[in-house]
C-alpha cells in the first residue's frame, strides 16, 4: 500500500492519504520500524490508525507529546492528528504494528466522508466527538496474543492476496474495531492500568452520575478538589474539559439506546441526563452531525 502527499510542499507539515491500487483494498499493515514517508518530520494522515504493541517498547511522538510505548498499549489516532517529528530513526525494539484504513473499507454504504467517523458505531471511538485526537488504550495481557494473530492474519491476507482475501481482510478489521469500540468504552480502567489516579476518580463519578445532573463543580466536589485544579489536570492529561468528557459519556448511551431500543428519543435524552428534548437534540447534532433520528434510522 503506497501514501500519496496531498497539501504542497512547504506548506506546513505534510498531510498523506493512502493510495490503493486499482482494485486493491484501502488498507494496510505496517510494522512500527517502517520506513514510510515523513518518517523524519512532522506529518498527518487523513486516514485513522491503530498502533498496537504486543510486547514493543519505545516512544510514539504524537500530538507534540512523546508517549511511552509498553506491551499491550493501543493508540487510537483520529485522521489529521500530528506524527513526529523524528529527528532521529525511531526506535522501537520489539513487535508492534500500526493498522490503517478508511471508511471505505468497511463497505460501499459507508461514506468517505467526516459524517461516518461520527455516526459509525466502529468508527465513533476514532474521533470521540472532536475532529482529531489521540486515545490510548490498554489491552489485556490475555487478549495480546490473539491481538497479535489477528493483526498478524489481516497482513498476511493484504500480502498473499488469495481467493476471497477482500472478505477476510474485511472481517479480520471489522472484529479489531469492535475490540477497539470496547476497550475504548472502558474509560476508567484504562486510566488505572495507566496509574491516573485522580483522572480515574473523575470518570467514575461521571460514569455514575452522567444520568443526572451534572457539572464540573459537582465533579470538583465528589473527588474533594477545586474545580481549578480538576480542570488543569483533566485537559492537561486529556486535552479535553471535564464538561466534554460529560457529554461524551451521555452520547455513548444515548447511540446505545437508539440502536438497541425503540424508546422516544425524548425518553432517551432523559435518561442520558438531558430532560429537555430540544436541548438533547441540538447536543447530539454538534457531536454527530445529524439528529438523533436520522442518526437511529441510518443504522
Amino acid at each position: 500500500m503506497e501514501t500519496v502527499r496531498l497539501n504542497a510542499r512547504g506548506d506546513g507539515p505534510p498531510t498523506f492519504a493512502l493510495a490503493p491500487r486499482p482494485g486493491e483494498l484501502p488498507v494496510a499493515v505496517w510494522r512500527l520500524d517502517h520506513e514510510g514517508p515523513g518518517r523524519h518530520m512532522a506529518h498527518s494522515h487523513d486516514f485513522p490508525m491503530l498502533v498496537f504493541s504486543a510486547d514493543a517498547h519505545g516512544t510514539v511522538p504524537v500530538g507534540g507529546r512523546e508517549w511511552g510505548l509498553a506491551a499491550g498499549d493501543l493508540f487510537v489516532l483520529a485522521p489529521g492528528e500530528i506524527l513526529g517529528p523524528f529527528d532521529v530513526p525511531h526506535a522501537v525494539t520489539g513487535r508492534g504494528w500500526a493498522v490503517s484504513f478508511t471508511a471505505e473499507a468497511l463497505g460501499p454504504d459507508v461514506p468517505g466522508s467526516a459524517l461516518a467517523w461520527r455516526t459509525h458505531p466502529l468508527l465513533f471511538p476514532f474521533v470521540r466527538g472532536r475532529a482529531s485526537g489521540v486515545l490510548r488504550l490498554a489491552v489485556p495481557p490475555e487478549d495480546r496474543a490473539a491481538w497479535t494473530a489477528r493483526v498478524g492474519a489481516l497482513a498476511g491476507e493484504l500480502s498473499e492476496r488469495a481467493d476471497g482475501y477482500r472478505e477476510a481482510v474485511l472481517a479480520h478489521l471489522t472484529l479489531l474495531l469492535v475490540e477497539v469500540a470496547r476497550l475504548a468504552a472502558d474509560v476508567v480502567g484504562d486510566l488505572r492500568v495507566n496509574r491516573e489516579p485522580l483522572l480515574a476518580d473523575v470518570f467514575t463519578v461521571i460514569e455514575r452520575r452522567y444520568a443526572e445532573p451534572l457539572s464540573l463543580r459537582d465533579v470538583a466536589r465528589a473527588v474533594s478538589l477545586s474545580a481549578g485544579h480538576v480542570t488543569t489536570v483533566v485537559r492537561r492529561r486529556t486535552g479535553r474539559t471535564v464538561q466534554e468528557w460529560i457529554v461524551d459519556r451521555r452520547m455513548t448511551a444515548a447511540r446505545r439506546l437508539l440502536a438497541g431500543s425503540d424508546l422516544p428519543v425524548g425518553e432517551i435524552g432523559r435518561r442520558v441526563g438531558y430532560p429537555d428534548p430540544g436541548y438533547f437534540a441540538r447536543v447530539f447534532g454538534q457531536v454527530h452531525g445529524v439528529s438523533p433520528t436520522r442518526w437511529r434510522s441510518a443504522g
